[in-house]
């Protein structure tokens, strides 16, 4: 082995698999035990939680229960039970992300929503903006809904997968406002 291999070693595993979803085509990320990406190809901020890991191209629990919840999710269906998720980010990026876990199926808020929510619990002005760039930067699409974020006067904006994503999502869902 060289020098480059033994560093390689040294890196956390992630393991990938492709999720040919009927909207695209999707990525999704574990370690040992939870699902740590699910991205749509090409998207912003894509593969962010396995940089600086060694890939592994297979499958995990993790992997596979991601699977099952987005072939019922893709398949009309409301799933119930999420699969393992391990988040790693700011206190706040954590906060933002645990909020898009409480948007129910279907229903959209928007990123001002979010940031008085946010701003409740933490006893300080949280801005829409800032929540916007945690939304955008979340490294588990469509299981932790960003795409049912909307702007303030009801529009669909930004989505790291693109707007027709955005879009097939919330019409999937049959949203009740963004759409």
């Amino acid at each position: 082995m060289n020098n480059r291999d033994d560093e390689n070693m040294n890196k956390p595993v992630r393991w990938v698999q492709t999720y040919d979803a009927p909207i695209g085509t999707m990525v999704l990320a574990s370690d040992e035990e939870a699902l740590v990406g699910a991205w749509w190809t090409g998207q912003k901020h894509f593969g962010s939680t396995i940089k600086q890991c060694r890939v592994e191209h297979g499958s995990t629990a993790a992997i596979e229960a991601a699977r099952r919840w987005l072939d019922e999710y893709f398949g009309g269906g409301e799933p119930r039970e999420l699969p393992p998720i391990r988040l790693e980010g700011s206190p706040f990026a954590l906060a933002v992300w645990a909020e898009l876990g409480k948007i129910a199926y279907g229903d959209t808020v928007t990123y001002g929503e979010i940031a008085s929510r946010i701003g409740a619990q933490s006893g300080r002005r949280e801005s829409a903006r800032a929540v916007g760039g945690a939304v955008g930067r979340n490294p588990i699409s469509v299981i932790l809904p960003c795409h049912r974020v909307i702007g303030s006067d009801g529009r669909l904006t930004g989505y790291a997968g693109g707007m027709e994503i955005k879009t097939a999502l919330l019409s999937l869902e049959k949203a009740k406002k963004g759409i």
